[in-house]
């Protein structure tokens, strides 16, 4: 049995009865084995018959956090990291997606990104992430992406990814491959699960498509995930498209990533259906595929990160563009009408929400994504006394707005230690070292894949997106004076 106790804390736990945060200060967290045993304060003391193996943690000055829930990523992409610092998401297609890497990445590679990728989440606190594995283009990639999920120790729900490929593996193939994941053994004693991610709804053949209805909803599957555009991008895999092929309104849980343009009729079904949006806000701005009334359905919202090479992996800071972004939008509607806006129209503590409480609602998990008791021990403890947050009064404020990656001091996930004292820990099944395994095997392999994409010339856009929509060229921004 694992035990650890921390002691004289600020805990940022959650009220089910109000839906909102409380503050437990100075207080005591009991994490037993997997689970959040006890939160104390100085009017319920720690009880003096904890077991005698009990780890004693002293977190004076600390904040402890609900660990941050990712609801959209793709690890697997982490060796093309930096090398697309401009790209847009027509060259995004083109060039770095599922269809424009088939055959360039090993089962090596894939095992490599994704391991690598899922280490710099645990170092950002992310504790857990809706992986959409979109590397399936064989048997032995798709297990690469399984087996590196499972040796992360990351609660992550790896979504096995059907497409229409044409390298030979076929639905067939990829069906036989789903069950064998679905049902590998170390699931059962794994934090991580598997899930489900198609984009096929109106692109592939019908047998198809109900073959795919057909695995979702009969093989226990704890998520379903899907891409959504719509508008000008055209891709339209919203409420309306998954309630057609009855996958809306069932027992799996259905995260939508982005649906920035839904129709009235869409926002319906997703509050009927209790099913939620992931929203990417930094992938949405720099790919330009956001809508400006995103915010009018938050309430089915959470929030995640996307193509994680081309910008941070921090939940934190996702909130915190997503924030400051809602409130810029909503400012600009009253100074449009010569005037000026009060009060505040999106608090910090909601921000915080999205990126806890709402990803664990999202994947119907409610003891995800919060401190209370019996809820799992995904814990991130923040050090309140670095320079940047050292003298704060709202610990939530002093995450969401002060803090960085380098003030993640400790991440439990599951309750066993993934960083202590900034430095980043074994998974307990695996024993791998970041530093001395991981890394060098990254290195080696993303060597080698960004050399590949350094010599491949960079795609022409031209026409129209999908032979649908134009594409419109954009001035430039220089700050160099002509």
């Amino acid at each position: 049995m694992s035990s650890i106790l921390f002691t004289d804390a600020t805990i940022i736990t959650f009220d089910d009865a109000t839906k909102r945060v409380k503050i437990v200060a100075p207080g005591s967290l009991w994490v037993k084995d997997d689970r959040i045993a006890g939160i104390y304060d100085a009017n319920t003391p720690v009880p003096g018959d904890l077991p005698v193996n009990t780890e004693k943690v002293d977190a004076t000055g600390k904040i402890i956090s609900p660990g941050f829930i990712d609801t959209h990523r793709h690890g697997w992409q982490t060796a093309f990291r930096s090398i697309a610092g401009n790209t847009t998401l027509p060259e995004y297609f083109y060039r770095y997606g599922q269809f424009a890497s088939l055959g360039a990445f090993t089962a090596d590679d894939v095992y490599a990104g994704q391991l690598a990728g899922l280490y710099e989440c645990l170092n950002a606190g992310v504790t857990t992430t809706l992986d959409h594995a979109h590397h399936c283009w064989d048997a032995a990639t798709s297990k690469a992406g399984l087996d590196a999920s499972i040796d992360s120790g990351l609660r992550v729900f790896w979504c096995y990814t059907f497409h229409d490929l044409t390298n030979g593996f076929d639905h067939a193939k990829q069906l036989e491959t789903a069950e064998q994941l679905r049902t590998d053994e170390r699931l059962k004693t794994s934090p991580a699960s598997f899930g489900v991610a198609y984009d096929g709804w109106n692109m592939s053949p019908a047998e198809t498509v109900s073959s795919v209805v057909d695995f979702i909803t009969t093989k226990d599957i704890p998520v379903l995930t899907t891409h959504s555009l719509g508008g000008p991008w055209v891709i339209d895999n919203g409420p309306s498209v998954l309630e057609k092929n009855k996958v809306l309104n069932t027992p799996v849980p259905v995260v939508i990533s982005h649906a920035s343009f839904m129709s009235e009729k869409d926002v319906e079904l997703l509050r009927s259906s209790n099913q939620y949006v992931s929203i990417t806000p930094e992938s949405e701005m720099h790919y330009g595929h956001d809508n400006e009334h995103s915010h009018e359905i938050m309430d089915q919202c959470c929030l995640g990160v996307d193509t994680h090479f081309t910008f941070s992996t921090d939940m934190v800071l996702q909130a915190r563009l997503w924030l400051q972004a809602t409130r810029r939008a909503l400012y600009r509607e009253k100074l449009a009408e010569k005037k000026i806006g009060h009060p505040n129209p999106f608090d910090v503590e909601q921000a915080f929400y999205l990126a806890t409480v709402a990803g664990g609602l999202a994947l119907r998990r409610p003891d995800l994504g919060v401190i209370k008791v019996s809820a799992k021990a995904d814990l991130v403890v923040f050090d309140g006394d670095s320079p940047n947050m050292l003298g704060f009064v709202d610990p939530v404020a002093a995450i969401l707005l002060h803090s960085n990656v380098g003030d993640v001091r400790h991440v439990l996930v599951d309750g066993q230690w993934r960083k202590k004292d900034g430095v980043l820990q074994p998974a307990a099944n695996t024993g791998a070292d970041w530093t001395a395994e991981i890394k060098p095997k990254f290195l080696e392999s993303a060597k080698g894949i960004q050399a590949t994409w350094a010599a491949k010339p960079l795609p022409t856009m031209e026409g129209d997106f999908l032979g649908l929509t134009p594409y419109a060229v954009i001035d430039k921004v220089n700050v160099l004076r002509k």
